[in-house]
């Protein structure tokens, strides 16, 4: 009987912990009454289609010539997932907003899904100030981009080599090629890869070529795990919280719950050639803001890049909050700061 009460009560531990953290104002699905929604799509430079949700105040007309900001959503994600949300409450505050989904995720184009091509993700920010530079509504000269996780690294690539990009902000930014060389270097909970364990990845990855060029199954990587253990790390129960509750939870119609976070492990390694932070430098004298958490486990990527970025650059660190919690807890995001930053830069 104890057995059964012990074996019980662990179960009851186990659903508690899988339900959805929704605290400090987590609202990932936020939905303003103050803005104007419009899905629209693009094409890139290379002629692929880019889909992107724009949010305009109310009180947009042909002639306003607003300020615009391009927000891009963590590696893995979609729009829907923590973009959305920042176009919004950036969008009441007076800017055309316009979040967008990267090539090979949510509604964009690109096969195969879930593929990673950096410098094309770069190219998709470059897209989207095209578009926007060419609506009657927008101030061609005052556009800035937000980049948030992965996204900060792409918008950074971006912005490196366009200058159309006026202010540069990241939020628990991810340096995805330091991370895939690498790992996470100074967090304790994982160590350091080596160039021994890179080479045993970039071996299976080329080996699967193989597979896939012969018709063989798409092998996917990384991610966030779909099932929580006792002895799952605390990084892996931070980004579970978000993408497989109902917190985060979103799948992009066509796609499939399972891919959800999982780029293709073949085009994952193209991640080792990309240095997002090379001549950061260049980027000045357009600012640059760097929003991390202080407890987060992705905080160093924020520290290197604004280490090496030129002036005028800003570290800005959110008290109590860790990566995720940037997403979406309302609560701890300091989005005060980041119309103080675009209203000043823009």
């Amino acid at each position: 009987m104890k057995k059964l009460i012990a074996s019980f009560m662990l179960s009851i531990a186990s659903f508690t912990s899988f339900a959805a953290d929704m605290s400090n104002g987590a609202d990932n699905f936020y939905k303003s009454d103050k803005v104007i929604l419009q899905k629209v799509t693009f094409k890139n430079q290379y002629k692929m289609d880019v889909t992107g949700n724009l949010f305009m105040p109310k009180d947009t007309t042909n002639d306003a010539k607003k300020k615009a900001i391009i927000v891009g959503h963590p590696m893995g994600a979609v729009k829907e997932q923590s973009s959305n949300l920042y176009a919004q409450k950036l969008a009441e505050q007076g800017f055309v907003t316009l979040a967008i989904d990267l090539s090979f995720w949510g509604e964009s184009a690109g096969e195969p899904r879930n593929a990673v091509l950096p410098d094309l993700y770069a190219e998709d920010f470059s897209a989207a100030v095209d578009y926007l530079g060419t609506r009657p509504f927008v101030d061609r000269n005052k556009i800035g981009v937000l980049g948030i996780c992965g996204s900060g690294s792409f918008a950074i690539s971006a912005a490196k080599i366009d200058p159309r990009m006026k202010a540069i902000a990241t939020v628990s930014m991810y340096d995805m090629g330091e991370a895939n060389r690498s790992g996470l270097t100074h967090y304790k909970e994982f160590k350091p890869m080596t160039v021994e364990d890179r080479k045993v990845i970039l071996a299976e990855a080329a080996e699967q070529r193989y597979v896939e060029f012969t018709g063989g199954k798409t092998k996917y990587t990384s991610g966030t795990t779909h099932e929580i253990t006792k002895d799952t790390p605390a990084i892996q129960r931070e980004f579970y919280d978000f993408y497989r509750t109902p917190r985060g939870e979103f799948t992009p119609n066509g796609s499939s719950p399972e891919l959800t976070t999982h780029p293709t492990l073949t085009s994952a390694v193209k991640f080792v050639n990309f240095y997002p932070f090379n001549d950061i430098e260049t980027i000045s004298p357009r600012p640059m803001l760097f929003i991390a958490g202080e407890n987060a486990h992705s905080r160093e990527f924020s520290n290197t890049a604004y280490k090496l970025a030129g002036q005028p650059k800003e570290l800005y660190i959110v008290p109590n909050a860790g990566h995720v919690d940037l997403y979406d807890r309302v609560d701890l995001i300091p989005f005060a700061k980041l119309t103080d930053f675009f209203s000043k830069n823009l």
